[in-house]
């Protein structure tokens, strides 16, 4: 036979609500109230103005709530990483079982490990000019295609996709798949966005093959929300340095619209959201079919001008013009003056050189007569001056001219030596002469 238990030794039965407000008692009892000093993660506030977060450590981790009123007192924005202390009440959240710290009062206590390793992360690049605004690129009006490197699995892929489908379904997307979260992640973002960098380059390049090659012209780095520890591969220097070495422009939206990586400052353009990012890069094709029908619609209106300008210029040329024949009437009638007035000037003409060869024949005979008188003058005149020039009339004067025995005149006392013979020419004959002794005047 089986023995009972005793019933004094068995554990008292609970009541789940019960046991969660014992522990309570026993927390409020034992801690409070409570001061803690941690790092902040996963910090939000809800529309109702209420806090809810996580402090840190390297040992541990624990919930916090920060109510609307206790948070309109803060003299700060918390954000994730910062080291704060905090004061208020240790207990458990009964609907969820859950340890709970309620904050009365937040005040800073410095800077937290990781948020201080990225602000100096972020000064370093910044001084090496990597977030410099001159090296950052506008983004495509119109892309022919769009590069995504995130998680396969993540929220922020179905955001994404979702923009772009509704906004521009025509445009190709290639997705290059990455973990983003973890310690593998840098390594896997570097790595699908240099395969991301080699496909856009590929369909960039003269005489690329589009249909094998889409060609990119934007990528989107995406992720969705989370603490500074979940977004902390953003934060890597080589993928920092792997995006600024983009060939096409970059946009990153990771986080929320409160969370800033070295990512964010890094790429082209940082949106707040990955929705944002896919908005930032897809104009709506309404817009452009609306743009599109704008332009049609003036184009239009502006050939219906151009033929209704055609056309009245086509109807006044055709009243100037009126009926051929009558055209062709006036021509004949301008033709039939133009020929009488031609042949009226060549009779004209004709009677002209008719008048002036009568002249000319009758003054022929004077002329003639004069012009042979005036060149029988002349003639006289030039044999008078031929006679005047005649050296036989010098002779006749008594001179003589005087040549040695080759006939070359002599014409000095230097050209004759005594006893050369010379032969002296005279009006009327030549005498041989012998010189005896020159002298000179």
């Amino acid at each position: 036979m089986l023995e009972r238990p005793n019933a004094a030794l068995a554990p008292r039965v609970w009541e789940v609500g019960a046991l969660c407000r014992a522990i309570a008692d026993a927390l409020e009892a034992r801690f409070n109230p409570v001061a803690v000093r941690g790092e902040i993660t996963g910090f939000s506030r809800a529309s109702s103005g209420h806090c809810y977060f996580s402090v840190k450590d390297s040992q541990g981790q624990l919930r916090c709530a920060m109510f609307r009123r206790a948070a309109s007192l803060l003299d700060f924005s918390p954000r994730d990483g910062e080291l704060v202390e905090l004061r208020g009440r240790l207990g458990v959240y009964e609907a969820r079982g859950d340890l709970q710290f309620v904050v009365e009062s937040m005040q800073r206590a410095g800077q937290g490990a990781l948020f201080e390793q990225f602000l100096r992360l972020k000064a370093q690049l910044d001084a090496e000019g990597l977030f410099d605004s001159a090296r950052k690129r506008p983004l495509p009006m119109q892309p022919r295609g769009i590069g995504l490197v995130t998680s396969p699995g993540a929220a922020a892929l179905h955001d994404v996709v979702t923009a772009l489908r509704r906004r521009v379904p025509h445009i190709p997307v290639v997705l290059v798949p990455a973990q983003v979260q973890g310690a593998a992640a840098p390594a896997s973002l570097r790595s699908s966005l240099s395969k991301l960098y080699l496909l856009a380059q590929a369909g960039q390049a003269p005489g690329a093959d589009l249909n094998k090659n889409p060609p990119i012209d934007v990528i989107l780095l995406v992720r969705g929300g989370g603490s500074i520890e979940d977004l902390w591969a953003f934060n890597d220097e080589q993928l920092a340095r792997t995006i600024v070495q983009s060939p096409v422009p970059l946009v990153c939206g990771v986080g929320h619209e409160t969370d800033f990586t070295i990512a964010d400052f890094c790429a082209d353009l940082r949106a707040p959201t990955p929705t944002a990012a896919a908005e930032l890069v897809a104009q709506p094709r309404d817009v452009w079919l609306g743009a599109l029908g704008l332009l049609a619609s003036r184009l239009a209106d502006g050939v219906e001008r151009q033929l209704d300008a055609r056309h009245q210029r086509l109807d006044q040329a055709a009243a100037r013009l009126g009926r051929p024949s009558a055209l062709v009437a006036r021509q004949q009638m301008q033709l039939a003056r133009l020929a009488q007035r031609m042949r009226h000037g060549v009779l004209l003409k004709t009677q002209r050189l008719a008048h002036t060869q009568q002249a000319l024949q009758a003054d022929l005979p004077t002329k003639m007569q004069r012009c042979l008188q005036q060149q029988a003058d002349q003639l006289d005149r030039t044999a008078l001056r031929l006679q005047l020039l005649d050296p036989r009339l010098v002779l006749q004067r008594g001179y003589a001219l005087l040549t040695d025995t080759a006939g070359h005149a002599v014409t000095s006392t230097r050209q004759a030596r005594p006893g050369d013979a010379l032969r002296a020419t005279l009006a009327d004959g030549t005498v041989d002469v012998t010189v005896a002794q020159p002298r000179l005047l």
